[in-house]
């Protein structure tokens, strides 16, 4: 077997990134809570003494059980580097949603917040995308699209 499972974020508050990605960005309790601590987290980690709390979320618009976005906290957290959409690493998650501009407003109102500009623009197939990166409030990036096919294409113009 080979599939994808999840993808992590280590938060500052386990808690309150949890109930920010249930409450704005739907993602779902599958009761996947953890507490993790021992000598097989110690070397699977390469860190002493290590302990993690958090749970597993399920993406919406998926199956059952996943995939996931794992929420985690270390009692011990490093010095973080600010976040920039072109850091070399994986740069943000994203959710394609009905309304991108409620989505943000209601990211920002939870504590997000919004990263450059709103767009919107024409693709191939007569289709129109619009797009935003915000941040959630420890300051990941996410990437918020909505997909809609236009009506009349040859009254639009690319941008």
């Amino acid at each position: 077997m080979f599939r994808y499972v999840h993808t992590n974020i280590i938060a500052k508050d386990a808690s309150k990134l949890i109930d920010f990605y249930k409450t704005v960005l739907h993602c779902k309790s599958i009761n996947e809570t953890r507490d993790l601590s021992g000598e097989w987290l110690d070397r699977l980690t390469g860190l002493n003494g290590a302990h993690i709390i958090g749970e597993h979320l399920l993406l919406p618009g998926y199956g059952e059980d996943h995939p996931t976005l794992e929420i985690f906290s270390y009692d011990t957290l490093k010095e973080t580097v600010p976040e920039e959409i072109n850091r070399p690493g994986i740069a943000h998650i994203a959710f394609e949603v009905d309304d991108v501009e409620t989505t943000l407003s209601e990211i920002i109102k939870a504590g997000g917040s919004s990263v450059g500009e709103l767009v919107t623009t024409e693709y191939p197939n007569s289709l129109e995308a619009v797009f935003v990166y915000a941040r959630d409030p420890e300051g990941n990036i996410l990437e918020l699209q909505s997909w809609r096919q236009i009506k009349n294409p040859a009254s639009k113009t690319s941008c």
